[in-house]
């Protein structure tokens, strides 16, 4: 993965800056996006994907770029692993088995975690690798898969 600076603009104090993204996979796709950080924010304007990506992919996309963009803005935060690279299977950084284990690992973490009284996505989160973000998308799959009841049904 590279990240490299587009643009930076300065008012006052605040400073937003806007970067280049580039994924490349070994199976020879490719990610471009610009990424504006300001605040503490990041957002993503503008993602181009050849081949196109899947929803799923798309969805993950912030996962993919989160340790690398931190890292670029000073933030040391996120894996040291430099390139990305990847047979096209599977992209993503996870350490959750992927599928309908995940889906099981997800769910047991969560009862588990609010059993005991704790926050059952962070417990989601230490468990599988994700960002908060991913563990929500992971929640609601299990849920989907009826693994756990739905949200509106409190205890």
């Amino acid at each position: 993965m590279s990240v490299w600076p587009a643009w930076e603009v300065r008012e006052g104090e605040r400073t937003t800056r806007w970067l280049h993204v580039r994924l490349a996979f070994g199976d020879g796709a490719r990610v471009d996006a610009l990424a504006v950080v300001s605040e503490g924010c990041v957002c993503v304007e503008d993602v181009r994907a050849r081949p196109s990506l899947a929803l799923e992919d798309l969805a993950v996309f912030a996962d993919w770029i989160e340790g690398p963009l931190a890292r670029a803005c000073g933030a040391g935060a996120g894996p040291a692993d430099g390139d990305v690279t990847g047979t096209g299977a599977h992209r993503g950084r996870s350490t959750r088995p992927p599928g309908p284990e995940g889906w099981r690992l997800a769910a047991r973490e969560y009862r588990a975690a609010r059993e005991r009284g704790a926050d059952p996505v962070l417990a989601v989160m230490d468990a599988t690798g994700h960002s908060r973000r991913g563990a929500l998308r992971l929640i609601g799959r299990a849920r989907d898969a009826g693994l756990l009841s739905p949200r509106h049904a409190r205890r």
